[in-house]
């Protein structure tokens, strides 16, 4: 991990000035020259910035670890309490006397809870700071997962569930905020560590679920609980992050790590760059008002964007297994074709955004993963059973538009702030955007009596999702469209 943190994926140009600069060595109290071309010393203060304060950390290579830790745990634990409710769904209302509609309802509930209480994550980090929302979010992700199989009734279960799903919006939402903020010059290689972290998370609970369930002696109510530990694990990295509440003013994690393999000067310093410039912004928060974001066409197309890629991921959720078991396909093999489809984003989310941020424009990626979507919706509309497991791996391809649509948030906008305001409106609007979708589906299933229009309402809705995509990729900020 430490290696990939080395690697020459820095954007951001180098200064070659030969002037000497003072630094104080943090271990004996005296002042030392630096010269281009010497390394930093580890723990040395970042030439020209403030000395650390009660209310800043000293960065070392352990603190950027326990960050990695944190944010890999963090983003296992965005869609277990999803995966592993449809999972055990039929046990659920049989158990809590559910009806059929208030399941179905279920469904929809996700996108709807991310996009009421993703909006609040931006104006919760500026007053307590990204780290502590990120490790309170964690928290009621665990408390929601305990209480809700034990709630004793639908209503409970629904209040348990929204809480869980709480967590899970604003850690959603901040996630992108972050990676700009503690590492600006790794925004791809870090957007793909989280997204595989959670296609991983997805992946694990749609599989493991009713195993586990069964090992615990068959009642789904311990079955659904067990993913409550692993949302207590998570707590964890994210306590010693709880009061930092501005971007650390020593050296960032991409530098203690750069200087930690060995990088080179040249490397070290546009990491500087890059932090100074996405620091100043929470230095100075009154000097930067908030964006007029609604101004920006690319934030919009943005918002759309991710609407539409998660349409098509919860359609995918919730009714994907049921679309092979219908067409013949048994209930074992239906659940792995699902986790197939879920596991593609494990490598292609650390491989896309890499590949992203090398790219002016991704509007190539975009129409790549579009293909792939109406080929594997081809196929199950023609052979759904004959070809499964090949349409399977298509869908998994096209599914990772998420982790692309992340990393897009990252690279549209200069600043941490407006990466923060980015995420939030475009996550917000792209999730009540998503809220019919899965409802639509089971409609028209319920109504047609099969499956060949809800596959043609998937197919179709792929077409305005390249066209947008194709929009937000363009090499352009908000900033500069929110200021015309």
């Amino acid at each position: 991990m430490m290696d990939l943190m080395a690697s020459d994926e820095t954007r951001t140009e180098t200064r070659t000035d030969t002037r000497t600069e003072t630094r104080t060595d943090t271990r004996t109290g005296s002042p030392e020259s630096a010269t281009p071309g010497e390394p930093a010393a580890p723990g040395a203060r970042v030439p020209g910035s403030a000395p650390a304060t009660p209310g800043t950390r000293a960065w070392t290579t352990w603190t950027t670890r326990l960050l990695l830790l944190g944010i890999v745990l963090a983003a296992f634990n965005l869609r277990p309490a999803i995966t592993s409710l449809g999972a055990l769904l039929e046990e659920v209302r049989d158990g809590l006397g559910m009806s059929g509609s208030v399941a179905g309802l279920l469904t929809s509930v996700p996108p709807l809870c991310f996009a009421v209480f993703g909006v609040t994550a931006p104006r919760l980090a500026r007053r307590f700071g990204p780290g502590a929302v990120v490790c309170a979010g964690m928290v009621a992700i665990t408390a929601g997962l305990l209480i809700r199989p034990y709630a004793g009734g639908t209503a409970g279960f629904l209040a348990a569930t929204a809480l869980a799903l709480m967590g899970i919006a604003v850690s959603n939402v901040l996630m992108p905020v972050i990676v700009k903020r503690y590492f600006p010059d790794r925004v791809g290689s870090m957007t793909g560590l989280y997204s595989m972290a959670l296609a991983f998370g997805t992946s694990i609970a749609a599989a493991a679920t009713v195993p586990v369930t069964n090992a615990l002696g068959g009642h789904w109510q311990p079955g659904l609980a067990v993913w409550a530990a692993v949302g207590a694990a998570a707590v964890l990295p994210w306590i010693p992050f709880v009061r930092d509440r501005k971007a650390p003013s020593t050296p960032s994690p991409a530098r203690d790590v750069a200087d930690g393999d060995g990088a080179d000067e040249a490397t070290a310093e546009s990491a500087r760059a890059a932090t100074a410039r996405t620091d100043r912004p929470a230095e100075r928060p009154a000097e930067q008002p908030p964006l007029r974001i609604t101004r920006s066409r690319t934030a919009w197309a943005l918002a759309v964007f991710f609407g539409l890629q998660a349409t098509a991921a919860y359609i995918t959720m919730g009714w994907m297994a049921q679309i092979f078991r219908d067409a013949g396909v048994s209930a074992g093999t239906a659940g792995l074709l699902l986790a197939v489809i879920m596991v593609m984003g494990v490598p292609l989310a650390f491989v896309i955004p890499r590949v992203a941020t090398r790219l002016p424009h991704q509007g190539p990626i975009v129409l790549v993963l579009g293909v792939c979507g109406l080929a594997g919706y081809a196929g199950l509309y023609f052979a759904p059973a004959g070809g499964a497991w090949a349409w399977a791996l298509l869908l998994g391809v096209s599914n990772c538009a998420f982790p692309l649509a992340l990393t897009m948030v990252g690279m549209r906008a200069r600043t941490g702030a407006g990466v923060a305001q980015l995420s939030a409106f475009a996550q917000s609007t792209g999730y009540l955007i998503s809220i019919p979708g899965p409802l639509l589906v089971g409609v028209l299933y319920q109504h047609s009596g099969g499956w060949g229009l809800p596959i043609a309402l998937m197919s179709a809705l792929m077409v305005p999702q390249i066209v947008v995509g194709f929009l937000a990729g363009r090499d352009r900020t908000v900033e500069e469209e929110a200021a015309r």
